[in-house]
């Protein structure tokens, strides 16, 4: 008969939870201690069948459900598999990737019964506060230890090891020095969210910014004083059609979508146009390997033609800057400008709010889905002298030139409040956030406690 295992002392388990000198990962103030996650995480793990109680309501912690930081409110009968028991406090760590870095605590919002999904690692110790451990997981060095172990055939089927990851170690402070570090990193975050927030208003401007300049710039009003200056009459400008300015305006095949290739023309379609901006974005390109008889015909590009989408979201533009070897499919018309000074100054005009309601205002009606190539020759444009024409695309490209350098600026700055956070996590964790008191007595009674809790 074998013999009894004999149960651990004190003494022993304290040395068992305790992580040598040469394993920790940096050095802490001498009253905290190291010690392995496993060792204080007293969940016991409790697995729950909703769908055997089709008609209770359940509070679910999903992973999904953390991105609006409120769990899901489901009947059992809508809930496919087993979950786990959790309770208030309950600290969560995402175990799949990619959310691996996602971290919950449990906080009980209604008074139904609490469960989680099977893809979170469950932490529970009443003796721990569990803020503290929930930003300690968020640090960048427990990132790390998560993101050290993972198993599956890649992608989103990797996983962390529960069994690896009870083995991680935490710096544990004194309970009350745990309390200040998630009042002084709570303090500095919501001072950095309140930032983040006018910055965000700030990032958010520069859209109607943008739109404004060139509201004025094709109502005339962003070169009153240039007209002013230079003897030119506000009764200058004439309206004049669409098809006054360009030579023709045509549209791609439907039946070239069937050539295509790896390699071969440049095929654009309507992802390569934008909203906003006349520049053509050609970061998803795709190809086509026409044959003889289609090659060279009036759809392949040149330098000053000037693109717009017909079909779906119309009116999103792009301005070709240089011969391409390219053409176009059927929601995209191509209209080529009988004169190249126009050039620039037409596709800011139907960037314009001015340029596209129109566009947008013919495709109106009961059956009308799309803007047909005579509505583009038919589209009235007010169009001022050459000289002034040519003052008003100055004009914008020196505004929005400083409007993109505000904006990436404010982008720079979002940025770096996410990376002062971090570095705020990495920190508290070091205890170097001037909350630590040197008098207090040491985390190894705290760590006693929470050892002699069976």
């Amino acid at each position: 008969m074998p013999k009894k295992k004999t149960a651990l002392t004190i003494e022993e388990r304290l040395q068992q939870a305790l992580v040598p000198a040469e394993e920790q990962p940096y050095e802490v103030p001498e009253n905290w201690v190291w010690v392995r996650l496993g060792d204080v995480n007293k969940y016991i793990s409790k697995s729950v069948n909703p769908i055997s109680e089709p008609d209770k309501i359940f509070e679910l912690y999903s992973v999904p459900s953390m991105v609006d930081n409120y769990p899901e409110i489901i009947a059992g009968s809508d809930i496919g598999s087993s979950k786990q028991s959790v309770c208030k406090k309950d600290v969560l760590l995402c175990k799949i990737n990619p959310r691996i870095n996602r971290v919950w605590k449990v906080s009980q919002f209604t008074d139904n019964e609490l469960i989680a999904s099977s893809e979170w690692i469950v932490i529970r110790n009443n003796h721990i506060d569990a803020n503290y451990l929930m930003y300690c997981f968020q640090s960048k060095y427990f990132r790390e230890f998560m993101l050290s172990n993972v198993s599956g055939v890649g992608g989103s089927l990797m996983r962390a090891q529960p069994k690896y990851v009870q083995t991680y170690p935490i710096p544990l402070p004194p309970l009350s020095e745990q309390q200040r570090i998630v009042e002084r990193i709570e303090e500095l975050f919501a001072k950095l969210d309140e930032a983040k927030e006018r910055l965000q208003e700030v990032a958010e401007s520069f859209a109607v910014r943008k739109a404004a300049i060139l509201h004025k710039a094709f109502t005339g009003k962003l070169t009153k004083q240039w007209r002013r200056e230079n003897g030119v009459s506000d009764e200058s400008w004439e309206e004049k059609k669409g098809e006054d300015f360009f030579e023709y305006v045509t549209s791609g095949s439907r039946g070239w979508a069937k050539y295509y290739s790896d390699k071969g023309s440049i095929f654009v379609r309507m992802g390569n146009l934008n909203h906003g901006t006349i520049e053509l974005d050609f970061s998803d390109i795709q190809y086509v390997e026409l044959p003889d008889q289609v090659e060279g015909q009036r759809s392949k590009l040149q330098k000053n033609d000037i693109l717009i989408s017909i079909t779906a979201d119309v009116g999103m533009i792009g301005l070709v800057r240089e011969d391409m070897d390219a053409y176009i499919n059927q929601h995209v018309a191509l209209a080529r400008p009988k004169n190249d000074l126009y050039a620039e100054f037409l596709a800011w005009y139907f960037v314009s709010d001015v340029g596209l309601q129109q566009m947008q205002n013919k495709q109106r009606g009961a059956t009308k889905i799309g803007l047909g190539l005579q509505d583009i020759r038919s589209i009235i444009l007010k169009i001022p002298t050459l000289s002034e024409q040519h003052e008003i695309v100055r004009l914008i490209d020196d505004l929005l030139a400083r409007e993109r350098a505000a904006q990436q600026a404010t982008e720079q700055a979002l940025a770096s409040i996410d990376l002062m956070k971090k570095s705020i996590l990495a920190r508290a964790f070091r205890g170097e956030l001037g909350t630590n008191k040197a008098s207090e007595a040491s985390a190894l009674e705290l760590l006693k406690q929470v050892l002699a809790e069976n």
